[in-house]
């Protein structure tokens, strides 16, 4: 059974199969007369956009559509938003599809008003303040993946790769409060057609999120409830998303623990995000994937800090009691879901070691992780999870 809800937490947010017919509705709460959507390749050839773009037209909506998004969006991703919103007239934006559109969507409404660079804007100090925030266009979000939980975050994050070394390219985190989309609209029907291996990688990646923010430093109770009901859903439903991907009430509980994931992760991330971003950044790697190879790594080495809590977790999860059960659960659905379980199978070499490290090092998330790391113990770890060595 798929369940339906309206919710405002942490935005308005329409949850249940099949309403994303509500679109149009959306774009009138807002205003928005002529919306620009934002999205990739993959979806624009999917039956869903003729769909919507039917639908809008048949209410007298003036759409545009922009599909240049990478799979690690750049800055010239977003400027080249940007421009198609300028160009198109357009006053309003739509984010359809996984991370990186909604990303790329989050960013190009950010800037359809400023006069600043992409990364003026970046999440270093007080940076945000810099935002003329009422120049932000109107913005809705679609996801059509269960990972990122990008549909409820205030934040972008944009590979700058202005350096002609692509060794130098890294993820950085541009934020606003007003990035926050108004309207959310999740439904998991739109993940029907997600391929097995895509949503194994999804899944993991929204585990990840609930999983960080659980064992984050910061003090923060209902992200700690929001997370630990996410990690549940993931233990309950990701098998069958990835086995049956026809199973809608599957469905519904992944794109809920990734929007739950999301959610949580205002609390804090960790090493495993701290890592995953300059791995991506440099060698191109599906955000989840690099994640998932890293999450058992990341638990190894902060078990004295996390037994007791992932403890509890597994209880509430149902998988067991202790730290060694949550951690048997995490490498037999790897197993299951066909994870590798090395750095070596998406490209790491010894000789990137030392760049990850200081790079991960740097990284805003490591300073969520329950124990306090340098570029010597992002370099152990690195190393241990390109040998297999736990």
């Amino acid at each position: 059974m798929s369940h339906t809800g309206n919710f405002n937490y942490p935005t308005s947010v329409r949850f249940g199969a099949g309403r994303v017919s509500e679109l149009a509705q959306a774009c009138s709460e807002l205003g928005i007369s002529s919306p620009l959507i934002v999205t990739d390749p993959g979806v624009a050839s999917l039956p869903m956009l003729d769909q919507i773009l039917s639908e809008l037209g048949q209410v007298g909506l003036s759409v545009g559509v922009f599909q240049g998004v990478r799979g690690n969006p750049t800055g010239d991703n977003v400027r080249d938003g940007v421009q198609a919103y300028a160009h198109g007239g357009h006053d309003g934006v739509v984010g359809l599809g996984g991370g990186s559109p909604l990303d790329v969507a989050k960013a190009v409404a950010l800037m359809a008003g400023q006069t600043g660079d992409l990364f003026d804007y970046q999440d270093v100090g007080d940076n945000w303040t810099r935002v003329d925030a009422a120049g932000i266009a109107p913005h809705i979000a679609i996801p059509t993946t269960s990972g990122t939980g990008s549909e409820v975050g205030r934040a972008s994050v944009i590979t700058d790769t202005s350096d002609t070394d692509s060794s130098k390219h890294d993820k950085k985190l541009i934020f606003h409060p007003g990035m926050l989309p108004p309207k959310v609209i999740c439904d998991p029907a739109l993940t029907l057609g997600l391929p097995k291996h895509l949503t194994a990688a999804c899944g993991m990646d929204a585990l990840s999120h609930n999983l960080e923010a659980y064992c984050a430093t910061r003090y923060h109770p209902l992200a700690d409830g929001v997370a630990l009901e996410g990690m549940r859903l993931v233990a309950q439903s990701l098998r069958t998303a990835v086995s049956d991907g026809s199973d809608i009430a599957a469905r519904s509980d992944m794109m809920a623990a990734s929007t739950m994931g999301a959610t949580a992760f205002q609390k804090g991330l960790g090493a495993m995000h701290a890592m995953a971003h300059p791995i991506g950044a440099t060698l191109d790697g599906h955000h989840g994937l690099l994640n998932a190879i890293l999450m058992p790594y990341v638990l190894a080495f902060n078990e004295r800090a996390i037994s007791e809590r992932l403890g509890r977790a597994a209880a509430y999860m149902g998988i067991g009691s202790t730290f060694a059960d949550y951690l048997d659960w995490v490498l037999s659905m790897r197993a299951d879901l066909g994870i590798a379980h090395t750095l070596e199978s998406v490209g790491v070499t010894p000789e990137n070691i030392p760049g990850l490290a200081l790079a991960a090092s740097l990284d805003a998330s490591a300073g969520g992780n329950p124990i306090k790391l340098g570029p010597e113990e992002f370099e152990q770890l690195l190393t241990g999870a390109l040998l297999g060595r736990l």
